[in-house]
């Protein structure tokens, strides 16, 4: 890689913290606290797709990078490398993943590169592996920040920190951070509602380490009922190949069967919910 893909030196604590999150599972249901705990099949299916995510991704950031290369000898300020340049890298990255993150739910073709994220029915750090194959939107999102001043090499750096914060939250061993923690970061009792199915959890808690966006954007929800898991119409397969493209082929199928050009562009474009009143018709 021509920076350093933080990433990568993480997966020794992302396979320790995956070793011992079954026993603080285990201690919590001991005490009382309902979890779901794992399942063999589902996790080894999510670290199956998080391998494959470090191949087809790393070719995405690098498209991101090569943009971003390119954009540079037109920035309007130079950041630096010190503080304030860290400051907006971070940020600016978070702030662009709020929006994409947001759009991959709002719009039924990004929701089909998304949809694998939240496909399993369990919530543990094996589920924060199980990463999308191609988000290709990501080019649209990240690169402009070497625009106003960050550096390539610090925007691609901070995707990977982005990335290794939200591993922590993907767990039910942790209820609550303390309140002013919670108010400004994003949790794992934050991101529990994000992967929930209940109708009062859809489409919330975007962010990635802020959830100020959420509050500030108002889609932010807190975790009040018990969170039930996955999608609103799961899927019953261990499969890599049909958990990281189920939702292309039914996105195909629904968009043969849409009537004009603009019911198969609504199609592509709407939210995951929308059907066109011709397919029903058909």
């Amino acid at each position: 890689m021509p920076y350093p893909e933080p990433t990568l030196y993480a997966i020794p604590l992302f396979l320790a913290l995956l070793a011992v999150e079954p026993r603080a599972l285990a201690a919590r249901a001991r005490r009382g606290t309902p979890v779901r705990g794992f399942e063999r099949s589902d996790a080894v299916a999510s670290i199956g797709l998080g391998i494959g995510s470090i191949f087809f991704t790393t070719f995405i950031n690098l498209a991101v990078y090569a943009i971003a290369l390119r954009l540079w000898p037109y920035h309007i300020a130079d950041l630096g490398s010190g503080a304030l340049g860290w400051t907006a890298a971070m940020i600016g990255w978070d702030f662009s993943y709020y929006w994409h993150h947001r759009i991959e739910h709002e719009s039924r073709i990004l929701w089909a590169c998304h949809v694998n994220h939240h496909s399993s029915r369990y919530y543990n750090l094996s589920t924060a592996l199980r990463q999308p194959w191609t988000p290709v939107a990501a080019v649209f999102f990240y690169p402009w920040w070497a625009l106003l001043g960050v550096a390539p090499r610090m925007i691609m750096i901070s995707a990977g920190l982005n990335l290794i914060y939200q591993y922590w939250i993907h767990t039910e061993a942790i209820d609550r951070m303390p309140r002013w923690f919670e108010a400004v970061f994003n949790t794992p009792s934050h991101h529990r509602v994000h992967h929930g199915s209940n109708p009062e959890y859809l489409d919330k808690n975007y962010g990635g380490i802020l959830i100020v966006w959420d509050r500030v954007f108002r889609t932010f929800e807190p975790e009040r009922a018990p969170v039930d898991y996955g999608l609103t119409k799961n899927i019953d397969s261990f499969s890599l190949w049909t958990i990281a493209f189920h939702e292309y082929a039914a996105l195909a199928r629904d968009v043969r069967r849409a009537r004009g050009l603009g019911d198969r562009a609504r199609t592509l474009f709407k939210g995951p919910a929308w059907r066109a009143p011709s397919a029903d018709q058909g």
